[in-house]
């Protein structure tokens, strides 16, 4: 295949790091609504050295982009590229469509988005195994949807909480996993995966800057949200690397947007693109650890080897 429009084409062999990695190995997609437009960037590193997962785990958006991934090995990050650069905000969340009082916007964007995507109606019927991951309402349970309809599976794993509606799906109300699973590692652990590729987005991905305490309501509910996502994302990641290699694929993305903001689809990808490739191309894998580029590394000699848990 080649790259997307912008995007250099530096097809080749799969790097020695991803070829080390134990099989079966999850691709990972984590949530994060409009900053999900870079993890088609990494969507296309990963194609471009023919690298295609045993297994693919997604939650919210990640599970959108995950489940057509699934549908399409090997050459899903063009069709991606084109839905994110011409998606806007609107088609996703229409103003005027309220569907109950359940959430704000109803999901007929979605339902639209999903529709388009060629999908199968199963789960089954996808060529990768792949499993969407949602949050029981009554309980606060994690739950893997890896079978049947892929409709409701996709919309109850992106129902954002308030937001869009939940999801009833086998005596089950169901909303965003990105509640209780931003980046649904230990679901891929749960699965069998014996090694993981993380692609996550936004800045919860990455240790939060000092920052002043701010003082609007809306800005204190914010800076919260986003430590508590960064600390749920940091402890599933050490857990699970204790066990298996976890490679977190970085996007070089410094400037995020909102996560309803659609307009910056093409920087997302590029950028991402070309920073998860350079990421690649220099990952050395031995054993258990979490590999990623934010981290020293645990070994001088390696290239793109992060701090190893458990150590």
């Amino acid at each position: 295949m080649t790259g997307g429009q912008g995007l250099p084409s530096d097809e080749g062999p799969t790097p020695a790091g991803l070829r080390a990695l134990p099989r079966p190995v999850a691709a990972v997609v984590g949530g994060g609504g409009a900053l999900g437009a870079a993890q088609v960037g990494v969507g296309y590193a990963l194609e471009q050295r023919e690298f295609v997962p045993d297994l693919i785990v997604g939650t919210s958006v990640g599970a959108l982009n995950g489940a057509i991934a699934a549908a399409h090995p090997g050459e899903a990050a063009p069709w991606l590229d084109r839905v994110w650069t011409q998606v806007r905000r609107r088609e996703v969340f229409p103003l005027g469509y309220r569907s109950s009082r359940a959430g704000v916007f109803a999901d007929r964007g979605l339902r639209r988005l999903i529709a388009q995507a060629g999908l199968p109606s199963r789960i089954e019927q996808l060529e990768i195994p792949f499993t969407a991951v949602a949050m029981d309402l009554a309980t606060g349970a994690q739950v893997l949807l890896d079978r049947g309809d892929l409709e409701s599976a996709l919309l109850a794993s992106a129902a954002v909480p308030g937001v869009l509606p939940p999801v009833d799906r086998d005596g089950r109300t169901l909303v965003d996993g990105g509640v209780i699973a931003l980046v649904p590692v230990r679901a891929a652990l749960r699965k069998g995966a014996a090694s993981v590729v993380v692609l996550s987005t936004g800045p919860a991905s990455r240790p939060p800057l000092p920052a002043t305490p701010p003082r609007k309501a809306g800005a204190v509910a914010a800076r919260a949200g986003l430590l508590l996502w960064h600390d749920q994302v940091e402890r599933d990641l050490r857990e699970v690397s204790e066990r298996i290699p976890t490679v977190v694929v970085p996007t070089g993305v410094e400037t995020w947007p909102a996560p309803w903001d659609f307009g910056h689809s093409r920087r997302l990808i590029t950028t991402a693109s070309g920073t998860a490739g350079r990421f690649l191309d220099g990952l050395r894998v031995s054993g258990p650890g979490l590999y990623r580029a934010d981290d020293p590394p645990a070994d001088p000699a390696r290239t793109a080897t992060a701090s190893e848990a458990g150590r």
